[in-house]
């Protein structure tokens, strides 16, 4: 498929798939010649670093990988690439490890190129026979470095097999000065190809290429060829595949037979193929456990067969007229079509021949090869058999192809089927696969395209079916339009539900290829064009897409409607994987329209028995999809004035009223099977529920309320794994009981069953108080989900039930996804009941109960629940977020006048808050929700604080263009806040955990936002004795707050050492130096070694305030040099020690060396009564009172 040249394509799959990215990246020719030029030039410099040669290697490595898919671009530069590199490998003055590096670039050039082209540009004279062989020679077969070097000199040695002499010629005089025999230079070699096939490493695919150039030449092949054949086979008979060492010589011998077979000629082995088959056969490689060997067992079987039979084409095979794709298209669709079958008396003259007793053989072992467990094998045996049948007459060809067939039984495993799959598009590609044929193969293929096979808890068989699209698609080229014509409805069919319904993306692109194929070839599949514009390689990518979108557009033709529906209700609602059946149950309600008569008369019918069936995933499936074309033909109906009764059979609406009873008599609901229908029973009960279904005060009705609240109450039951499969549970019952109460629960006027009201409120508020956590979220969720009809009256209970619900469990941190779950159910219930400015507190949201309701969102803003999960406070807090954004909406646009100054000031405080702390996620949630409230137009939100300044800062194309998510953008906005005075002690509240966090990101931007900040009220003595007020608060507000103090502690310290109450510290015994050293001293007590590293940090930045301050904090330390925790003291120590050096006007100059060598030459690790007198001996040096010993029942502070 043509892809385009210059953009970036991505196709995202859903659905149990990961993410597929496709980039394509055509490049137009060799663009780094130059540094390429420059790198081979630097070889002579570079050889002898390790380092340098090794980064030199990695850049040249990384620029020809870019050309591993376009090696073609490479080839004007092969040329002067390769004399380069061997001037060095043939100049006498390089050392060896110069031209080992040359042939290391050599290799990665040869890897990129392929060795097939690359071998043909080294020189081959007669003059380079001896250098190389004499260099091949010299080289250590054990050193593992230099592999490389021995790979390409036996690929150059196989090219200087090919000079036209007789080898004969270059030895001269074979006697040496020293009067003994050289060995003539065929002998040798033979010998290093000998040596070289039996090595372990990449060599010795070299050596096999070097075997079929040598061992073909006139002369070897004369002298030689029987002695190397006798070797290999003796090689080959004493070998086994059962040690490491025997399998490389195995590989070797058989890649070598191979290479040989194909390159040599005819006559020449032909006498020797009988003997090498039966020495294979008596080695039985079909069985090794080895891959490869079986591989190469093939490959050479089938080079002996092509050897046994004559090199001739089958006069027989089918011959389509025009290959070109362009030829086709502009080909009249009248013009005739001329038959290039040859005539019978041809064939019988061509095909009088003898056929080998040998070939059954071959053709057998191929056959099996077929049904191999690795692709490869079977890969190379369809290839096989495509070549061998070619040279087959036409009757021992249709046996093949008969044999062939047998592939495709449902007794075979999935690896028959892909080897027959890839078989027959051999066959097909070669044209060796008659038309007589198609009819036996077609019905083959199409099952195929749907293969699949259950194992254990997933299947195989995708890649059958990407083989049988191969097939499709190399029949489209293979045959003639009016050949495959009988067959076009079934093709296309099987293709477009693969290419829309495979669970495979590979499988579904390879559909869509195959398709398009078939399209621009055959030109004879119904509404092609149209349909590949909607089903191309990229649009059938994503999952989702290709179920609920392009299957309908594909289904509004009328050929292809009922395959599709059919296919899904077969194959796709009773399928393993739990999101294929979901998808296809809402492709079905999607296909409705398209066959409204056909979904209820025929398909509604054979899905009722799936429904109450034996199958777990087809009742699942089965269930899904009643609930889903109930629903679509509900919809339907309402266009034409009927009801679903009139549309399907009153059998079938009694079958769906008994699917819940026949389940729960068969205690289908309990154990596993009940995680899965119990939510598709709650589905049915939604969709019969919104399609109206005339089941009022039937008995039915309390049944489903009955599977509703036992699936509430035993929720927590289901396998403790499954979190996704609980959620979805609870979504499922929220959304059947609200359809349920909807169009059940209420009579004539619209009021609600008074009985069944009370009996539901009360049982879920009683649900609230639940010990089990999922039936509490369950009840909230249920309360909230009730309609107006049901909540009327009951509007006070309810909402006590929910805010002492969050109230209580946030007190005692449990319970959180239930507090959630009820914050969320608030703003439902409000949401349900509306804003009545005069109405009573139990039927709408009103002036008496509004401060309850925004009192317990409020609260839950501060939930900071912490578990072994982490922030799980953050769920509470993000749902609170959400309902005041809600309720506020609501309660505005109906009746403004009952949110009072202070409710709508706490709100945007806390908003504030969440928008500076430090999870992106919340604070870009709180943000957004900050700025659609203070933008609220239509209407505006009355009453916020500070509204000009705010929209000053806040400008209305924020509300797009600010990423919250990203620290860099939000908090240069977050602390201009900082500057109001109703939102400063939250704005800043909010800080602190950022800028005294640990993520680095958020820290670097939130501190140089505060800083920033700071730094522009210097000058404003007010404005900073305010911020010093504001800290202060925030400290005693939280000196207990686990969470906070540490947080408060590092940003404390940061301000102090960056210097942001300078102003302060020119004022002796400034106050609030003194409240900050007050607070501080709180934590001397503390056993958190975190929480004292902090403090003593922050105590060493108050040393720079002027007055008696100074020696308080001196003689805080100097207590903390002799605390109980050893790392305390040293850490006091070395924190003083930087302290002084920092602010050197602390101390007495006089003093100031030898308390400095004191403090980083007294071990403080030591115990406690030797390092006392060296604190003592500072204090008396500093002019502190020495602290006196107390004996205390704590003893973590010794004095």
């Amino acid at each position: 498929m043509a892809l385009p040249d210059a953009e970036n394509e991505c196709s995202v799959g859903e659905g149990g798939e990961s993410d597929v990215i496709v980039t394509t990246c055509v490049l137009g020719g060799f663009s780094e010649s130059g540094e390429t030029r420059a790198l081979i030039s630097s070889l002579p410099e570079v050889h002898g670093d390790t380092v340098t040669s090794e980064s030199t290697t990695q850049r040249f490595l990384v620029i020809m990988n870019r050309y591993q898919e376009q090696p073609h671009l490479l080839d004007p530069h092969l040329e002067w690439m390769l004399n380069m590199i061997l001037d060095y490998v043939r100049s006498e003055k390089s050392p060896p490890s110069l031209v080992h590096l040359g042939f290391k670039f050599l290799y990665i050039i040869c890897k990129v190129r392929g060795y097939k082209i690359f071998m043909q540009l080294y020189p081959h004279e007669v003059a380079d026979v001896q250098p190389v062989l004499d260099l091949l020679s010299r080289q250590d077969p054990k050193d593992s470095e230099t592999w490389e070097t021995r790979y390409m000199l036996l690929l150059w040695l196989s090219m200087t097999c090919l000079i036209p002499f007789d080898l004969s010629r270059l030895d001269g005089h074979l006697e040496s000065d020293g009067g003994k025999a050289r060995e003539p230079t065929m002998d040798r070699i033979l010998a290093i190809a000998k040596f070289y096939l039996v090595v372990s490493d990449t060599p010795r695919d070299a050596a096999s290429v070097l075997v079929s150039k040598f061992m073909t030449r006139p002369d070897v092949k004369q002298k030689r060829l029987g002695d190397f054949l006798d070797w290999s086979l003796t090689t080959i008979s004493q070998t086994n595949d059962q040690s490491m060492r025997d399998i490389m010589v195995l590989d070797g011998a058989l890649q070598s037979l191979a290479k040989l077979f194909k390159h040599g000629k005819r006559d020449d082995l032909l006498q020797y193929a009988p003997t090498i088959l039966q020495c294979l056969e008596q080695k039985c490689l079909a069985e090794s456990s080895q891959a490869m060997l079986r591989k190469l067992g093939v490959k050479l079987i089938q080079r002996l067969g092509l050897t046994l039979l004559k090199p001739r084409l089958a006069a027989w095979r089918y011959q389509r007229g025009s290959r070109s794709l362009a030829a086709n298209l502009s080909m009249s669709q009248s013009a005739t079509i001329t038959d290039v079958t040859p005539d019978v008396d041809t064939q019988e003259q061509e095909e009088d021949y003898d056929i080998p007793e040998e070939v059954e053989t071959v053709i057998e072992y191929l056959l099996v090869g077929l049904k191999d467990k690795e692709t490869i094998v079977r890969w190379s045996a369809a290839k096989g058999i495509g070549r061998v049948t070619g040279r087959l007459p036409q009757e021992l060809a249709d046996e093949v192809v008969g044999s062939l067939l047998d592939c495709f039984s449902f007794q075979e495993t999935d690896n028959a089927w892909h080897g027959g799959c890839l078989a027959l598009a051999e066959l097909g590609r070669r044209g060796l696969l008659l038309p007589s044929r198609l009819n036996d193969v077609v019905p083959l293929i199409i099952k195929s395209l749907t293969y699949e096979e259950k194992r254990g808890a997933c299947s195989v068989g995708s890649n059958v079916r990407d083989a049988a699209c191969y097939v499709c698609w190399s029949f489209a080229r293979a045959y003639e339009p009016t050949e495959l014509q009988p067959f076009v409805t079934q093709i296309s069919s099987a293709l477009l539900i693969t290419a829309v319904f495979d669970r495979n993306v590979n499988c579904r692109r390879a559909a869509s290829a195959a398709f398009q194929e078939n399209v621009g070839r055959q030109g004879t599949f119904p509404h092609g064009i149209d349909i590949l514009t909607a089903a191309d390689y990229y649009a059938v990518g994503n999952l989702n897409n290709c179920y609920l979108n392009i299957s309908v557009y594909v289904a509004s033709f009328p050929e292809y409607t009922n395959a599709m529906i059919d296919h899904l209700i077969a194959m796709k609602i009773n399928h393993w994987d739990g999101a294929i059946r979901e998808l296809a149950t809402k492709a079905l309600h999607n296909l409705t329209p398209q066959a409204p008569d056909y979904m209820a008369t025929t398909v509604l019918p054979q899905l009722l028995p799936m429904a109450v069936g034996i199958d777990l995933h087809s009742r699942h499936g089965a269930i899904l999809a009643c609930a889903e074309i109930t629903h679509a033909l509900y919809k339907l109906g309402l266009q034409t004035n009927r009801t679903v009764v009139d549309m399907i059979s009153s059998e079938c609406v009694d079958a769906l009223k008994h699917i819940h009873r026949m389940l729960h008599d068969r205690k289908q609901y309990r154990g596993f099977g009940g995680e899965l229908i119990r939510p598709a029973m709650c589905s049915l009960i939604e969709k019969l529920s919104l399609s109206k279904m005339p089941f009022k005060n039937d008995p039915v009705i309390t049944e489903w309320q009955w599977l509703i609240d036992d699936t509430i109450k035993n929720l927590h039951l289901v396998s403790s794994g499954a979190s996704g499969a609980k959620d979805g549970i609870m979504v499922a019952v929220v959304s059947a009981l609200s359809a349920l109460c909807e169009e059940y629960y209420h009579d004539r006027a619209g009021q609600a069953d008074s009985q069944m009201q009370d009996v539901l409120v009360s049982q879920y508020i009683e649900g609230l108080q639940s010990p089990q956590m999922l039936t509490r979220c369950g009840s909230a969720l249920a309360l909230g989900c009730l309609p107006r009809f049901m909540i009327h009256s009951k509007l006070k209970q309810i909402f006590e039930g929910l805010q002492h619900m969050c109230t209580v469990s946030q007190k005692e941190g449990t319970f959180t996804e239930a507090r959630r779950d009820a914050v969320r159910a608030i703003a439902q219930v409000c949401l349900r009941t509306g804003v009545c400015a005069h109405g009573s507190p139990d039927s709408a949201l009103c002036p008496e109960n509004v401060a309850k309701v925004y009192g317990t969102l409020l609260e839950s803003m501060n939930d900071y629940t912490t578990d072994s999960r982490g922030d799980v406070g953050a769920w509470v807090r993000e749902a609170a977020m959400t309902s005041l954004m809600d309720v506020t909406t609501l309660v505005v646009s109906s009746a403004p006048e009952i949110l009072s100054p202070d409710l709508v000031n706490c709100m945007m405080c806390c908003l504030a808050q969440q928008a500076a702390e430090k999870i992106d996620r919340y604070r870009a949630h709180a943000g957004s929700i900050f700025l659609r409230l203070l933008h609220s137009t239509e209407p505006a939100v009355p009453h916020i604080p500070h509204r000009e300044e705010l929209l000053h800062i806040f400008p209305a194309e924020t509300t797009t263009s600010l990423n919250w998510n990203a620290p860099s953008q939000a908090f240069p906005y977050i602390t201009q806040l900082l500057g109001l005075p109703q939102y400063q002690y939250h704005t800043l509240l909010g800080l602190t955990v950022s800028v005294g966090g640990i993520t680095e990101s958020t820290v670097h931007f939130s501190s140089q936002s505060l800083f920033d900040y700071l730094k522009g009220i210097q000058e404003n003595n007010d404005a900073l004795a305010q911020f010093g007020n504001t800290l202060l608060s925030i400290f005693k507000d939280n000196l207990r707050n686990e969470r906070l103090t540490i947080p408060f502690l590092k940003m404390l310290n940061q301000m102090l050492a960056n210097s942001c109450f300078e102003i302060f510290t020119t004022q002796e015994n400034h106050q609030f130096c003194l409240d900050l050293l007050a607070l501080c001293k709180e934590f001397k007590k503390s056993r958190d070694i975190s929480k004292l590293r902090a403090c003593i940090a922050v105590f060493c930045g108050l040393i720079q305030f002027q007055g008696e301050v100074r020696k308080k904090v001196l003689s805080q330390l100097l207590m903390l040099l002799c605390h109980s925790f050893p790392v305390i003291r040293k850490t006091t120590a070395s924190q003083m020690y930087e302290m002084l050096l920092t602010y050197d006007d602390v101390i007495d100059p006089e003093v100031l060396d030898d308390v400095m060598t004191l403090l980083s030459d007294t071990n403080w690790e030591s115990d406690l009564a030797t390092v006392r007198p060296h604190r003592n001996q500072l204090c008396d040096w500093l002019g502190v009172p020495r602290p006196q010993v107390v004996a205390k029942q704590n003893p973590v502070q010794v004095s």
